[in-house]
């Protein structure tokens, strides 16, 4: 008899109850580059990546206080910044993102603001200082760009959404301190589909909270816990191209994948210093084939993992 299963807002489920149920399985593990130091191809606990169409790697090695690009294979390629306030420095870059044009857009958390590079680390722009007001941030942690070049980033301190178009003009904003649908407690990871949707990791409310481009809500799903699609410490946050989202659990120590309506698929990875195997994992980020890069945050180093 041939077995059938459908994804459904239930996740994986059997189409005939009698059958087994043969539900997605984790990708494999595929690579793995990083240590801790301060030379290049080291970091120093390690938070964002990002990947470009060329599938290029991009992580905010936040304790150096430096972007580093890699190949797809981890093989290092070039970096750049410091520590401080000055044009190309940082203090603490925690998000990364690159937009379809590949300028990359940090996140420089303690400077409060966003700085813009094109793929060489060369800078272009930046915006955002210390505040409440628009364009202003407490914190910023995280940052997505979409198709069309607008840039949202998650406000964390002050909990909400600010959307910008490429140059750092403000367009909009949403949320508020709060547990209801819209409200945040620690807006974290954030990014962006190819219908423009916004996905955001609502840290303390368990939570990952799915937006339009103009800030409607949409749906969510996740609350506290260890089962399956519930969650500990979710922080980074990523979708593929066909609209699976990864959502990574710091505390957990592995990463989930969800189906666009939110119904847990698979997971994998579990506490230790071997191949997928994680201690404290951040950023996470998919390329066009569908590898996974993760960012094992306390081990300082990038786990690649294919379809």
């Amino acid at each position: 008899m041939t077995r059938f299963t459908k994804l459904l807002g239930l996740g994986c489920v059997a189409l005939i109850g009698a059958l087994t149920t043969g539900c997605p399985t984790p990708p494999l593990f595929a690579g793995i580059w990083g240590s801790e130091g301060t030379r290049d191809g080291q970091f120093s606990s390690p938070f964002g990546v990002a990947v470009d169409a060329s599938g290029n790697v991009y992580v905010a090695d936040s304790g150096n206080h430096r972007i580093q690009k890699f190949d797809a294979s981890g093989a290092f390629l070039t970096t750049w910044g410091s520590l401080g306030t000055g044009d190309g420095e940082f203090d603490n870059p925690t998000g990364i993102s690159v937009d379809a044009l590949g300028n990359v857009y940090v996140a420089d958390q303690y400077n409060n603001r966003i700085q813009k590079f094109d793929s060489n680390g060369t800078f272009l722009t930046k915006w955002g200082i210390l505040g409440t007001g628009d364009g202003e941030f407490f914190n910023p942690y995280d940052v997505a760009a979409d198709a069309s070049g607008n840039v949202y980033v998650s406000d964390f301190g002050n909990y909400r959404i600010q959307k910008f178009d490429s140059s750092g003009t403000f367009l909009t904003k949403w949320g508020s301190y709060g547990s209801a649908d819209g409200e945040f407690h620690t807006a974290r990871g954030i990014t962006v589909d190819a219908s423009g949707d916004v996905y955001v990791v609502d840290g303390l409310n368990y939570r990952i909270q799915k937006f339009d481009p103009t800030g409607t809500f949409l749906s969510k799903w996740g609350t506290h816990g260890e089962d399956d699609g519930q969650f500990l410490a979710p922080l980074g946050i990523a979708v593929d191209a066909s609209g699976y989202i990864y959502v990574s659990d710091h505390f957990k120590n592995h990463i989930q994948k969800f189906n666009v309506y939110g119904a847990f698929l698979t997971k994998w990875g579990t506490e230790g210093t071997g191949f997928a195997q994680f201690v404290h994992p951040t950023g996470v980020a998919v390329d066009v084939s569908g590898n996974v890069f993760v960012v094992d945050a306390s081990l300082n180093r990038v786990q690649k993992f294919t379809p």
